[in-house]
């Protein structure tokens, strides 16, 4: 039974505060058009697929060489849940809350909101390209078209194209902005004190953007060399010129090859349509932890595999080779640019809490889709509130680039 802290209706006014807002920008322009999914009656664990588009290579002659054909597809499963659930006597209910339950309501789904908008953002995790170097602080203007501008040279879709900013950021990028002779867009950002939209970008903040807490590698600034990759292009073995540590690499650091190694060539990415060399630095994305050995060397899973031979899946300039170097960044909040609709959010219908009353609504001011019912405990003077949701997301890689804020 809870212990309530309640106040007879009658010593007090209703203030009319309101509640102590999120940003929810992930969930607002999350892309939720699967067909009828959310109108579906479903519980953790529903899956649906969606396709992606097919990967080619082309010939250089008249002379036709055909190729296999693979569809391409990605899963987004339902597998997050929460609730927000409270309750009262029926003393309480008549004599305190009765007419307060709206605010206690509007609470409880204002705190689901947030949880489900902060679990959103991790999606961006999953993206293994990225700019800044988790030390320089992103804070102009020029930064932010050299971010969109490597977005867009390893390929991008032409419209849609969104960026999600650090809240406590965006003033030193408006100041940067301010400074700049471009009068109609200065006095626009100067009245609403917004980034706005900007080299063809929507820009939003966000205050519960993820922190990714890296490994000692890149905690330190250790260098690591290759030793040898696989065959599939997705495990490196290297050598951080140091022993043992258990930490040594965390789930989803982001490492990038350096330039300028004696005796190596640059390695550069590949557009991802045209497999043309690109502007941009091969940067990869740990899958799991890697712990290194007493030799110092580490068994690194990452994403996406390299692969230097001609075909549809060929993605950088050069074969991967021992004696190669790359860094990993350091500890740093997760900004986000992605493009074409490629953040995908499911909150399907719960089902009917039978025998209790139950309703299905979307809260305005968050977004999220969310299930109420409530009943009485059979026997006992009390009575149960609960407000509950699920939801999956998926944001598709190759639309997208994390954003590296510096703690």
């Amino acid at each position: 039974m809870a212990s309530n802290s309640l106040i007879d209706v009658a010593t007090y006014q209703m203030s009319g505060l309101a509640l102590l807002q999120n940003m929810y920008c992930y969930i607002n322009k999350a892309n939720t058009k699967f067909r009828n999914f959310d109108r579906i009656v479903n519980n953790r664990g529903a899956t649906v697929s969606f396709d992606l588009p097919p990967r080619f290579t082309t010939n250089t002659d008249l002379v036709a060489t055909f190729q296999d054909s693979t569809q391409r597809v990605a899963n987004l499963t339902v597998s997050s849940a929460a609730n927000v659930a409270y309750e009262f006597t029926s003393q309480e209910e008549i004599f305190n809350v009765h007419d307060y339950m709206t605010r206690f309501g509007r609470s409880a789904v204002a705190e689901l909101g947030a949880k489900v908008e902060a679990d959103v953002a991790r999606a961006n995790l999953r993206n293994y390209r990225f700019y800044g170097d988790g030390t320089t602080a992103i804070d102009s203007y020029t930064q932010l078209s050299r971010a969109l501008a490597f977005y867009r040279n390893y390929g991008s879709p032409s419209t849609d194209t969104r960026c999600v900013l650090s809240d406590i950021d965006v003033p030193a990028i408006i100041g940067s902005g301010l400074s700049q002779f471009a009068l109609n867009r200065n006095n626009d950002i100067a009245q609403k004190w917004m980034v706005g939209e900007y080299d063809n970008c929507e820009f939003y903040r966000s205050n519960l953007l993820p922190v990714h807490t890296s490994g000692n590698v890149g905690e330190n600034g250790t260098t690591l060399t290759v030793v040898s990759i696989n065959a599939a292009g997705d495990e490196l073995v290297v050598n951080t010129g140091g022993g043992a540590d258990a930490n040594a690499i965390k789930f989803n650091d982001l490492l990038q090859f350096s330039d300028g190694v004696s005796g190596h060539p640059d390695l550069r990415y590949l557009t991802f349509i045209g497999h043309q060399v690109s502007a941009n630095p091969v940067q990869v994305r740990a899958t799991q932890t890697a712990p290194a050995d007493a030799s110092g060397d580490i068994t690194l899973k990452i994403s996406p595999a390299l692969v230097d031979t001609a075909g549809p899946d060929q993605n950088i300039n050069h074969p991967i080779a021992a004696g190669m170097e790359l860094k990993a960044l350091p500890s740093h909040r997760c900004g986000v640019i992605y493009g074409g609709d490629a953040l995908f959010l499911a909150m399907p219908r719960l089902p009917e809490q039978e025998p209790f009353p139950t309703a299905n609504a979307v809260d305005p001011d968050s977004g999220v889709s969310m299930r109420m019912y409530y009943g009485t405990k059979f026997g006992e003077n009390q009575k149960g509130f609960v407000n509950d949701v699920i939801w999956g997301y998926r944001m598709v890689e190759e639309y997208a680039m994390r954003l590296i804020f510096p703690l």
